[in-house]
């Protein structure tokens, strides 16, 4: 058969690029089989041809690199710093911190659509995923120079370095479907979020290590958090190097002219409404559930400070056990999700945040909240692991990086509305972070509720029809 829409997806028809079959007439070809090496087997059976092992370690490198920023600044450190030191305490700190995140994110939605489809049109998503990485390590850097007072800067530094991270994250996605076969999609996702997570522990870790010495001799904040800034600056240079030696860029650009920025929205827009309706639904979904992870990302150290009068040692403690938590779930529930297929896989991950959700509200003693940490930590590697892979199986072929894009816009969408809706119902409150937290679960709850309404089969079918 010569028609793209006829092709199957099973590890048989694989002959080369990012798909199975190819070769067939009219799709993209060029990568050839790696010699036999019976040391091989789990990763022949998960890659595709010509995809090496030092490739897709590079490639889950960057997870490792970058995992650092988010769990060091955004999720432990800096977001309390923030509101703790450079805002003084005041009661608009956190709906600040939020609000500066929220307008990068908003910067993200706007520009990422466009960016993703240059970069198929000129095969350029390694130029772009450098160029990200270069300009989130410098931000991080300068945010060093925050300190009590350095309101205006540390709200531009943390939002330049933010969309930063954004983009590099959207496009270093877009090598999954390249890497992995797509029955193995699931798995090699896991490989990269697990390892990722261990990025996030070294960088947190050594951050511990220079926060412990600091406490012991009395030294204030603002004097080692610039060092913490600075030591998660240069893990992340450092750890990114190899995906910019071996990953290898294999879609072929797609030559499409380059369109404005809203534009390209309004296009994406109507192509998914009349072309991807199942994608479309997975679009919906994720900005759903992505806005409860972007509440437990960006501030549960700050919940935990607040609502439960953790120290920094004890935040830090807290969310080093929810990394090692991600990392094992992100791992082992990979491999379920191939098994049991991606939508069960997802709506099992979104249940167990919402079960989450319930014991942090009820957690009084620390030890129920450390639980409620876990589960956290568990769900938030399997559910971000999951939609990435998801993303992966229903982009067509030759606009990887686009989708991607989409998915970013999505999930950069969760990340303006779910901390501002945090933060808003903090400051209504009177500063009742319990009450915030319950409301975040509604966001899981609708995210199961747009899960239900989408037909995976049917995506994989049209994303074969329209990948030539």
């Amino acid at each position: 058969m010569n028609s793209c829409s006829s092709r199957g997806i099973s590890a048989e028809n694989h002959s080369s690029g990012p798909y199975p079959d190819d070769s067939v007439a009219g799709c993209p070809s060029g990568a050839e089989e790696p010699p036999s090496d019976p040391r091989d087997g789990l990763f022949r059976q998960a890659l595709n041809p010509g995809v090496t092992r030092r490739e897709v370690w590079s490639w889950a490198m960057y997870d490792f690199a970058n995992s650092g920023y988010t769990t060091v600044v955004l999720t432990t450190v800096f977001s309390a710093y923030f509101v703790g030191v450079v805002a003084e305490g005041k009661a608009w700190g956190t709906l600040a911190f939020t609000a500066s995140l929220s307008l990068s994110y908003l910067l993200v939605m706007v520009t990422m659509p466009a960016l993703g489809a240059r970069a198929d049109a000129r095969a350029g998503k390694r130029r772009l995923l450098f160029t990200s990485t270069v300009g989130c390590v410098v931000m991080t850097a300068l945010l060093s120079f925050t300190g009590p007072g350095d309101i205006v800067w540390g709200l531009l530094i943390i939002a330049l370095s933010n969309y930063c991270y954004c983009v590099g994250e959207s496009i270093v996605a877009a090598f999954l479907p390249e890497i992995a076969r797509p029955q193995a999609l699931g798995r090699v996702s896991g490989w990269g979020w697990s390892f990722g997570y261990f990025g996030g522990m070294l960088a947190l870790g050594l951050s511990l290590v220079l926060v412990f010495k600091a406490d012991a001799i009395g030294q204030p904040a603002s004097e080692y958090v610039p060092q913490v800034l600075l030591l998660t600056a240069a893990i992340f240079a450092i750890a990114a190097i190899p995906a910019f030696l071996y990953l290898r860029e294999r879609t072929p650009p797609s030559n499409k002219p380059p369109e404005s920025l809203f534009s390209r929205l309004a296009n994406a827009w109507r192509d998914t409404r009349d072309n991807f309706p199942d994608f479309r639904l997975l679009l919906f979904c994720g900005a759903c559930y992505q806005a409860g992870i972007s509440v437990v990302i960006t501030l549960s150290s700050v919940y935990a400070t607040q609502a439960m009068g953790f120290s920094m040692a004890q935040t830090m403690l807290l969310v080093f056990t929810v990394n090692i938590a991600a990392a094992a779930g992100a791992f082992l529930f990979g491999y379920a999700q191939d098994k049991i297929g991606h939508k069960p896989a997802l709506t099992i991950t979104l249940v167990g945040w919402i079960i989450m959700i319930l014991l942090a509200f009820v957690a009084v003693q620390a030890w129920l909240f450390w639980v409620a940490a876990t589960v956290a930590g568990l769900c938030m590697g399997t559910s971000q692991s999951a939609g990435r892979a998801m993303v992966g199986a229903l982009a067509p072929r030759q606009r990887l990086a686009e989708f991607y894009a989409l998915w970013t816009f999505a999930i950069q969408l969760a990340a303006v509305v779910g901390p501002l809706c945090y933060g808003v119902v903090t400051l209504i409150s009177g500063g009742n972070h319990r009450a915030a937290l319950l409301f975040t679960g509604l966001f899981f709850v609708a995210g199961l509720f747009m899960l239900a309404r989408m037909n995976f089969e049917r995506g994989v079918k049209v994303r074969d029809i329209m990948s030539c």
